[in-house]
């Protein structure tokens, strides 16, 4: 019987606070559910199967590392909630003779009931799902699906491991906050209200400040490369500025009803704000949370679905032709027109050898060279000190001639003539120089833009410019880069598209091989020093499969986020309903109806509870600029796509989050009213 005296009072304990545990053990067997997917999809032989199953795989474990992550952030957060309403009881058991070792083998108990319970039912439903998960992944990066269900057991000892650690955590948790207390202060310690908060005005000036430095960053920032380096400077700074504004002016927007007379002397208003304003500042950090974590959903579902939607702008961007070549010459003498068209009849012998018709086809030549952009001056060399990556700059020089065929255009430029266009980045200069070896008047920035897969496989800004005479000016650049013998600066670009279009599949390493069989890619009449060939067909499934994992795993960590806002918000309803049980019930004695106690409540709710959905819109609203040069990064530049996914997302989430405002409004006034009592 003593053996069994402490499982008893354990299982006791969960089963007549169902109310809070059912939640919590439906989130740990979630979370146990979500970490095996994850695992089991890095493992999955079908997955390891496909092209590019090192990023897939890449990213998976980084998704099952995060899922740990938060795992444990957030039951240690969700733990504390049941702490505060279990005091009480185990303060009742320490009057009784209860030693804190006793108290400690009930927690033990209750701890182990909970882990059980969890890890049984979440690796059986992790199991049950993990199969369709993977055809879910498999159809979105147009893989092959199988049919045949297996069990991973790597992935079921990586999801006991990590969660044997977290509740060993929280048991140790649990055992220091029982044991850092007397049996009376447990035993008060659900009745222990907050004393009212005083209105910190400089916290929420402060947090104001840092909100707006973080909004700041994220409207003004100059280009991708900018945006990558300073995003997550701006993730912290709005994150802990959310926490400082909801923490203080919440307190403050309730001093300002209580001073409103015609608002505050109201039965439905009075005893809501006046009851509020002894919890705030527990209540405004669990509003910041859920504002945070709101924000988290909406960025990852709206980038990730932009991206995965947007893969073919993504990719025409990347590879702008269906065969796309660049070849570099032996010598500067070799950058001829007459060699121009010897590269264009090789491709197109090397493409119809591979049973395909070419349909279209140019080439024109570039010169590159790179540096530190400053004033509309370029800076080759440099060295020492700190060096500035965000103004680090490509320059490409594009002939007239070549842009006018490009264009169809008839421009003339004078020799110390430009125009001027850009990728990833502005150009706001009147003059573009390379150190003092070249100079041109920038006359026009135009319309058309011949964007190479090189520019945009690169993530620094890229500044076009078309002169009067490429040779000319790749002559000084190889002067400037003593490179004049090697000629690295020029370059021919080739394009084919083929027809058939996207049905038809062409290797690249077939097409180098057959020009390199060519005569004007061997002997001594070779011009061509290196040649290399991208083609879009066969590169695409690397860019289904890198945007389809990111859909993928964004949509399971935006479950796991949802699972713990609504938790959060469920407890927060729960926690303070009990709190304001007594003083509902004295309201009632002294003649407050049931109306005018439901009209009190939803008065309580409506004030508060809909501040982190607003807080979240203004996020994401401040947010969207530099999120949308993120995904210029991945060559998405669909600001209309990006703008109506922002948008969805955000009325999705709001639907969803008024249903659980509906659901959780109902278990706080089922608590205050006393309909439901344990």
């Amino acid at each position: 019987m003593k053996l069994l005296f402490y499982p008893r009072l354990a299982w006791t304990g969960i089963r007549k606070n169902r109310r809070l545990y059912l939640p919590y053990l439906l989130t740990c067997i979630g979370m146990v559910m979500m970490e095996y997917i994850i695992c089991f999809l890095r493992d999955s032989k079908a997955v390891r199967g496909m092209r590019g199953a090192t990023m897939i795989t890449g990213m998976m474990s980084f998704g099952s590392f995060v899922i740990a992550v938060f795992a444990l952030i957030f039951l240690v957060y969700t733990n504390s909630f049941l702490m505060r309403r279990r005091k009480k009881e185990f303060g009742l058991y320490s009057i009784l003779g209860m030693s804190r070792r006793n108290l400690g083998r009930i927690l033990l108990w209750e701890t182990l009931f909970v882990l059980v319970i969890s890890l049984a039912a979440g690796l059986f439903a992790g199991a049950a799902l993990s199969k369709l998960a993977e055809l879910i992944l498999l159809n979105m990066l147009h893989g092959k699906t199988t049919y045949s269900l297996t069990l991973s057991a790597p992935a079921a000892t990586y999801t006991l491991c990590v969660f044997l650690v977290i509740f060993a955590l929280l048991f140790l948790k649990s055992l220091w906050q029982v044991r850092s207390l007397d049996a009376l202060s447990l035993l008060k310690s659900e009745s222990v209200g907050e004393k009212p908060p005083r209105a910190n005005w400089a916290l929420g000036l402060l947090g104001l400040l840092v909100l707006g430095a973080g909004y700041a960053l994220a409207v003004y920032v100059g280009d991708p490369v900018s945006a990558l380096a300073w995003f997550f400077v701006a993730v912290i700074l709005v994150i802990i500025g959310t926490y400082m504004v909801f923490v203080s002016f919440s307190v403050v927007l309730l001093r300002v009803l209580q001073k409103r007379k015609n608002y505050y002397y109201k039965a439905r208003h009075f005893v809501s704000v006046s009851s509020m304003a002894y919890r705030m500042k527990r209540n405004g950090a669990g509003l910041a949370s859920i504002c945070v974590l709101a924000t988290m959903v909406l960025v990852m579902i709206s980038t990730t679905v932009s991206l995965y939607f947007g893969v073919e702008d993504s990719l025409n961007t990347r590879y702008p032709n269906d065969l796309n070549l660049t070849a570099y010459p032996y010598r500067a003498e070799e950058f001829t027109d007459e060699n121009t068209q010897k590269l264009i009849a090789a491709l197109t012998a090397a493409v119809k050898a591979e049973g395909v018709e070419p349909e279209t086809e140019f080439c024109y030549r570039m010169a590159t060279v790179a540096g530190l952009l400053n004033d509309g001056r370029l800076q080759t060399r440099y060295s020492g000190g700190l060096v500035n990556y965000n103004a680090l700059y490509q320059i490409y020089f594009l002939d007239v001639s070549d842009f006018n065929r490009l264009s169809g255009q008839n421009v003339a430029l004078a020799p110390d003539e430009a125009l001027v266009y850009t990728h990833r980045g502005d150009y706001e200069w009147d003059v573009l120089a390379i150190d003092d070896a070249l100079e041109f008047r920038v006359v026009g920035r135009p319309s058309f833009k011949a964007i190479s897969g090189q520019a945009a496989a690169n993530i620094s800004p890229t500044v076009y410019a078309v002169v009067s005479d490429l040779n000319a000016a790749a002559g000084k650049i190889d002067e400037l880069l003593a490179e004049s013998s090697d000629s690295h600066c020029r370059m021919w670009l080739m394009g084919v598209d083929l027809a058939g279009g996207d049905d038809v599949y062409v290797e690249s390493f077939n097409i180098e091989n057959r020009l390199a069989l060519d005569d004007t890619f061997m002997g001594d009449d070779s011009f061509v020093r290196r040649l290399d060939c991208e083609s879009r067909s066969e590169n695409a499934t690397d860019f289904y499969n890198t945007y389809g994992s990111l859909l993928f795993l964004g949509g399971i960590l935006s479950v796991v986020f949802v699972c713990a806002a609504v938790l959060i918000i469920y407890y927060k309803q729960v926690s303070e309903g009990y709190e304001d049980q007594a003083r509902f019930e004295i309201m009632q004695k002294v003649g407050m109806t049931k109306r005018e106690i439901r009209r009190s409540i939803n008065s309580q709710l409506l004030t508060v509870f809909f501040l982190p959905l607003l807080g979240a819109l203004c996020h994401l609203c401040f947010a969207f600029p530099m999120l949308l040069k993120l995904l210029q990064l991945f060559n998405l530049n669909n600001v209309t796509l990006f703008a109506a996914t922002t948008l969805l997302s955000f009325l999705a989430f709001a639907l969803m989050y008024a249903l659980v405002y509906k659901l959780t409004s109902g278990a706080y006034c089922a608590i205050v009213s006393g309909a439901k009592k344990e």
